[in-house]
């Protein structure tokens, strides 16, 4: 089938033509696409309402690989991983304004393949597209998203109020979605008949969670709706999108305090270990400092342990320490290692 150049509609046409349907759901939208500017209204959800507001910037060959990553699941999670950066600060997610640079490669079908995506993120999570822009580039697909959100100035938590001996929790597993680029990236040089070391290549079968982490990640707003029903309020949060070891890292150095994770705790699923054992990948190393994950990495006064055990799919991995202890991995055996920051670094030398 033949397919629509984006020029025949020109930048208007093409903004109108993907945004035409669009249906503010949230009460702070007063005014979405079609003027110079969105208007948010944060007085509709109360005085003490404040906005909170997060970017994404992703760029092809960097971020993601349309070799194998479809259009619509790129849309999605480019949503929703802004999503997170709201939850994380335990706010809820209200706006978003997506801004597309285009080469000529794409016509419009494949972009409406990603504003599927992204209005499908919407949808799920009752978030309102309400701007945005579009350029044509010379590099290839960029995505750049910006998030807003809603929380009552009382209930935002930062990266910086963790203190000695809070517990520290994480949601849902670590490494999978690392695993699941693993799997897409040796199947991509198998296809390409690039050698992988000699390993058989397997098909996708039986490995579906693996690839649906790293293709279609969700936001953990049921956990930040947990810990609100539970009357917890978290002394500090991020989301797990570099890795967990930098992540911790941050919330040490934001709060000035040490840490002492435990290897044996560490939430791992089992497809992603019989993965990384066949690929002669440490699983551990993975959980670590995959990325990716989004899932929500907590400290909770101690006092909240009774109120956190019972949660569902919440992990007590360990706690704070003084600065002087350092950032620690606990092994199996007792060993004290240091955690290092080997998850993603955007300016990385290879």
């Amino acid at each position: 089938m033949e397919k629509t150049q984006i020029a025949a509609l020109g930048e208007f046409g093409l903004i109108e033509h993907l945004t035409k349907q669009l249906t503010l759901r949230q009460p702070s939208s007063q005014k979405g696409v079609g003027d110079d500017a969105a208007v948010i209204n944060p007085a509709k959800l109360g005085k003490d309402a404040r906005l909170l507001m997060t970017t994404d910037l992703l760029l092809e060959g960097i971020h993601f690989n349309l070799e194998y990553v479809p259009l619509k699941h790129l849309g999605y999670k480019a949503a929703v991983v802004n999503f997170s950066d709201i939850y994380a600060m335990n706010g809820t997610p209200t706006q978003i304004t997506v801004s597309l640079g285009l080469s000529a490669r794409f016509a419009l079908e494949d972009v409406e393949e990603l504003y599927a995506g992204i209005r499908l993120a919407c949808e799920r999570y009752g978030v309102d597209l309400v701007g945005g822009d579009t350029s044509a580039s010379m590099t290839g697909l960029t995505i750049s998203i910006t998030c807003i959100g809603m929380a009552a100035d009382k209930d935002i938590v930062y990266r910086n109020g963790a203190k000695n001996n809070d517990l520290i929790c994480v949601s849902g597993n670590l490494g999978t979605a690392y695993m699941g680029l693993q799997l897409l990236e040796r199947e991509r040089l198998a296809y390409n008949g690039t050698s992988v070391n000699g390993s058989t290549i397997d098909a996708f079968e039986g490995r579906e969670y693996l690839l649906e982490r790293q293709l279609k990640p969700e936001a953990r707003r049921d956990i930040v709706e947990q810990l609100r029903k539970a009357g917890i309020k978290p002394t500090a949060m991020m989301d797990v999108s570099d890795g967990l070891s930098s992540e911790i890292m941050h919330i040490c150095h934001q709060s000035k305090c040490g840490c002492a994770i435990y290897e044996d705790k560490l939430p791992i699923d089992y497809q992603a270990a019989v993965l990384a054992e066949e690929m002669n990948l440490n699983i551990v190393t993975c959980a670590l400092n995959g990325g990716e994950d989004y899932e929500l990495l907590f400290t909770c006064d101690i006092k909240d342990y009774e109120k956190l055990v019972p949660l569902d799919d919440v992990y007590i991995i360990g706690h704070i320490t003084q600065p002087e202890y350092g950032t620690l991995l606990i092994g199996r055996n007792g060993e004290e290692l240091s955690l290092q920051a080997q998850g993603w670094q955007a300016f990385k030398q290879e």
